[in-house]
């Protein structure tokens, strides 16, 4: 008879990110950790008594393995400290973070109890959807600095943005707020005047419907120029490409409608379709936010910049000192650390 051995390989994992343990394993009593940056991180959440932070997932953490030794202090330059926070005096400062490690309820829970993990922090909140923490601290106790490092710690690694696109986006999104704000009020006025067509006004009362349709057409002119102007631009665009979108037949049937419409008002050969007209318009608007708000939320807002470090380590003539990358001059002796992009030209 044949003896067959049967072996089980069981594969272990990081108790803090679930990755695989490499030959060299870090442990800390009977839990066992893929780097040191993970075993950091849990002793830091043991010693607060935070470890019901491994209780609302399986493995929540982030792997700190390849994490390098990023500073920070390039944070605490009076220009950047005035673009990064939102409100800054002697005893209280707040600040927003844009950490896209954030995935799951354990790290919503980790970083709104910032405040127990480190000295200085007055509290902490998360907005899942777009990856802010916002944090308020005291400047006393506290720097800019050392909240990213105390981030970076925990294996939430801020991504810092010093650009202004958010400045950008939130500019089109007011313009689209105003937009959609003036074709709400137009339609809803229009619907309004139209009534004595859908309700069968006696026809002997020319002049009341007249001056209703007149009106109508008043209230349908801002929409045209301003509300779907966008549509208009977008498409005499494409034609000067010599290419067609979606929004040429938008433009196409926005301009048949509203010449029809005018033709029959100022004919008086009918009362026209300015409440379908903007309307459209209207809801063509809701549309669009909708779609503005589901792209705000996926954050695809980087560009190759954001690849770029944006402080690096210069030789002041007495030790090394953080300078932003802009603020560099040529003949500068900076420091490149092993797989650093080199952030100018040589």
């Amino acid at each position: 008879m044949l003896d067959v051995e049967s072996t089980v390989e069981t594969k272990l994992t990081c108790y803090h990110c679930g990755e695989p343990l490499p030959a060299e394993v870090f442990a800390v009593e009977d839990k066992k950790f893929c780097c040191y940056g993970c075993k950091t991180v849990f002793e830091i959440l043991n010693e607060n008594d935070l470890c019901e932070y491994y209780s609302f997932d399986e493995k929540p953490g982030i792997t700190l393995r390849h994490v390098s030794d990023e500073t920070y202090a390039y944070l605490d330059d009076a220009g950047v400290r005035k673009k990064l926070m939102e409100f800054d005096s002697p005893t209280f400062g707040r600040i927003w973070f844009y950490v896209p490690a954030i995935h799951c309820i354990s790290c919503i829970w980790l970083l709104e109890n910032l405040q127990r993990i480190r000295k200085g922090v007055l509290a902490s909140e998360v907005n899942f959807s777009s990856k802010m923490v916002r944090i308020d601290f005291n400047p006393e106790q506290l720097a800019p600095s050392q909240l990213a490092q105390l981030l970076a710690s925990l294996g939430y690694v801020p991504q810092i943005n010093l650009e202004g696109e958010k400045k950008e986006n939130k500019t089109s999104a007011n313009s689209l707020i105003g937009k959609l704000a003036l074709a709400g009020f137009a339609f809803g006025n229009i619907m309004m005047l139209s009534f004595p067509e859908y309700l069968g006004v006696d026809e002997g009362d020319d002049t009341l419907r007249l001056l209703f349709s007149y009106l109508n057409l008043i209230l349908a002119v801002p929409v045209m120029l301003y509300s779907a102007r966008d549509y208009f631009v977008n498409a005499w665009h494409t034609f000067t490409q010599r290419q067609i979108n979606i929004d040429v037949p938008i433009a196409v049937g926005l301009l048949a409608l509203f010449f029809r419409s005018a033709y029959d008002i100022l004919t008086h050969t009918g009362p026209g379709y300015m409440d379908s007209l903007v309307g459209l318009v209207f809801f063509l608007l809701i549309g669009r936010w909708f779609q503005n708000k589901t792209y705000d939320s996926l954050a695809f807002d980087r560009d190759y910049k954001s690849y770029f470090p944006l402080a690096v380590m210069k030789w002041s003539g007495s030790g090394w000192i953080p300078v932003i990358v802009h603020d560099l001059q040529v003949g500068d002796q900076i420091r490149i650390r092993n797989l650093e992009i080199i952030p100018a030209d040589s």
